[in-house]
């Protein structure tokens, strides 16, 4: 009899249980077969292992930024509906109860799809839809996910209601009841697989997520959920599931494999701790690694207690790829025992997508591809983000303004009324643009990709002087005489562009050439050298407020205002307001790059 899983699933998230899910029999694999001739007392079984991650809300090979098919320089292809097409490849050939279909989180943010289903039409509505991504991955039958750290983006009810929609479980080994300590999600997932003529093969699924959380989405889950690190609670829990009889661990990590953080010393947990958790616990065969967005096919790393290897493998973000773990068991001394271990990557631009995902989402699509494209205002000229990274765009410009006019409104009235405000953005694309004319909504979410959202917080003149030196942080230091290469003059230190910030009301020059930290110069305000004892209002995104990126100061800064509203759609509110985008209502030249007082452009 086929097990509820729906009814397992809400019984398991409330209480913290793992998920136990009994497969059906498996098809004998040739190995198998031959082990039962007379002759042949080997028993050998084959498991593929399957996996995705930072899907990021990406079902059809789509790119609503554009109204167009997603294409990039490399050739690739993006979507569930690609995905769906492999895996039933890989079914066919491996024959489908001997396979596993995982993904490692990041799921429910990052398109205007996603947006859409979380605020536009919410699923967190009476009588709301279905999201299309719980549709899409029903839809292809994944058995586990692990919770990424944007599956909070949209507070705790919405990623509930998308937890509740799914017919397999989402795991969060270390997502805990702030208060008890216990487990908020399912930590675990395991699945029997029957063998013809020998023992069963068990295999758990170990599910871990980024402690980052609790700085970046800090509004939605500080009080109710604590993120411990990933290595200590796989180091709990990996010898409970092989206590409990698992042949084969697999674990879902939602981290990169660096080994480092972006979140300074403001946790005291790694952030990309996948090869860390390989090297230090026993007992792991494969890791399936998310958060980083790379293309790892396959990466072997030594337990320092075994000695034995551990398999990582990170297929590419956006559903482009798809992993696979083929794990090779023998049966020895009465028990399964895991032979090898091997990883590979399919590529989703190899294959069309799957009519029945199209089927089942086209007019989610559609609903969503008619909402970008309202028309919001009326541009004069074209602006874009191609220079942004290195000279002070206007398209930026239009961002730190709307976020000051929103923080002075609120503002108004209250005891920081008087201070004078200032703004932070980032150049997150390279490639976004608003063209002179017709101004939609998807023209302006392309800007800001990012569902954050705004916060006021209050710094000293002192305090965003160092802040703007760790900034400039980001350009690699070039010599007075030396060529400017604009492909090399960034990213020092492979920082990337959304932890660069421009900073608004202010005027200053950033010398290249000098080292990190002494690199602002004529840092004026109202055309006075600042006073280090100035107080002023800024305006941030969450993820900055919260300590993304470690910037100084700002995370344990004074809290002013915060709101839910997101900045994309502040900054749609703003340009519907005014009509017209004219960049005299919001550009202004305040910083350029120097070496050693002369312009470098």
């Amino acid at each position: 009899m086929p097990l509820n899983r729906r009814k397992f699933l809400k019984k398991s998230a409330a209480t913290g249980a793992g998920v136990a899910i009994a497969g059906a029999a498996a098809a004998p694999t040739a190995e198998a077969a031959e082990a039962r001739k007379p002759g042949h007392p080997v028993k050998r079984y084959s498991l593929t292992v399957m996996g995705t991650t930072d899907l990021h809300g990406h079902v059809f090979n789509w790119d609503y930024f554009k109204d167009a098919e997603y294409a990039d320089k490399a050739g690739n292809a993006m979507g569930l509906a690609r995905i769906s097409t492999l895996v039933e490849q890989v079914r066919k050939e491996k024959g489908r109860c001997n396979t596993l279909l995982l993904d490692a989180g990041d799921t429910i943010q990052g398109t205007p799809l996603t947006y859409y289903y979380a605020k536009v039409d919410p699923i967190t509505a009476k009588g709301g839809p279905v999201h299309p991504m719980a549709q899409a991955m029903n839809a292809i039958g994944y058995d586990a996910a692990a919770l990424g750290n944007h599956e909070f983006n949209y507070g705790i009810e919405t990623l509930r209601k998308f937890e509740d929609q799914l017919d397999f479980p989402l795991l969060g080994a270390n997502a805990v009841d702030a208060k008890t300590l216990k487990p908020a999600f399912p930590p675990y997932f395991m699945k029997t697989f029957h063998v013809p003529g020998a023992k069963p093969v068990k295999v758990a699924v170990l599910g871990l997520t980024n402690p980052g959380i609790a700085i970046w989405d800090k509004a939605y889950v500080q009080g109710k959920l604590a993120f411990p690190g990933l290595e200590e609670q796989a180091a709990k829990w990996v010898p409970k599931l092989r206590s409990m009889g698992a042949d084969v661990v697999v674990v879902s990590a939602h981290s990169g494999t660096s080994g480092t953080s972006s979140y300074g010393d403001q946790v005291p947990y790694v952030e990309d701790a996948a090869a860390n958790v390989a090297k230090q616990v026993p007992g792991i065969d494969a890791i399936l690694v998310g958060h980083a967005h790379q293309e790892i096919p396959e990466l072997k790393v030594v337990n320092e207690k075994t000695g034995k290897t551990v398999v990582l493998s990170e297929p590419l973000c956006f559903a482009e790829r798809l992993t696979i773990f083929d794990i090779e068991l023998v049966f020895s001394k009465g028990r399964w025992e895991v032979e090898s271990v091997s990883a590979s990557l399919r590529n989703s631009n190899t294959v069309a997508d799957d009519p029945k995902i199209t089927k089942l989402l086209t007019d989610e699509h559609r609903k969503v591809v008619a909402y970008v494209n309202q028309v919001v205002g009326r541009a004069t000229e074209t602006l874009t983000t191609v220079e942004a990274r290195y000279k002070d765009a206007p398209i930026i410009d239009l961002i730190t303004k709307v976020q000051e006019d929103v923080v002075k409104a609120a503002l108004a009235g209250t005891a920081y009324a008087s201070l004078p405000v200032i703004a932070q953005a980032s150049p997150f694309s390279r490639t976004s643009e608003i063209p002179a004319g017709d101004v939609t909504i998807r023209d302006l979410s392309s800007l800001y990709v990012y569902d954050n959202t705004l916060v006021a917080k209050l710094l000293t003149g002192a305090q965003v002087r160092a802040y703007l030196e760790y900034s400039a942080g980001y350009y690699v230091q070039t010599a007075a005489d030396a060529t400017v290469d604009v492909e090399k003059l960034t990213n020092a230190g492979g920082r990337p562009d959304y932890n660069y910030d421009y900073v608004s009301g202010l005027s200053y020059d950033i010398d290249i050439a000098q080292p990190a930290g002494s690199r602002i110069k004529n840092l004026t305000f109202n055309g006075a050298a600042l006073d280090d004892a100035q107080e002023f209002v800024f305006a941030v995104n969450n993820y900055r407020a919260n300590g993304g990126g470690a910037f100084p100061h700002v995370a344990t800064a004074k809290e002013l205002w915060s709101e839910s509203t997101e900045i994309r759609t502040r900054i749609a509110e703003w340009v519907t307001a005014k009509g017209v985008l004219d960049p005299k209502d919001f550009a202004s030249v305040d910083w350029k790059l120097v070496r050693e007082g002369k312009p470098v452009f």
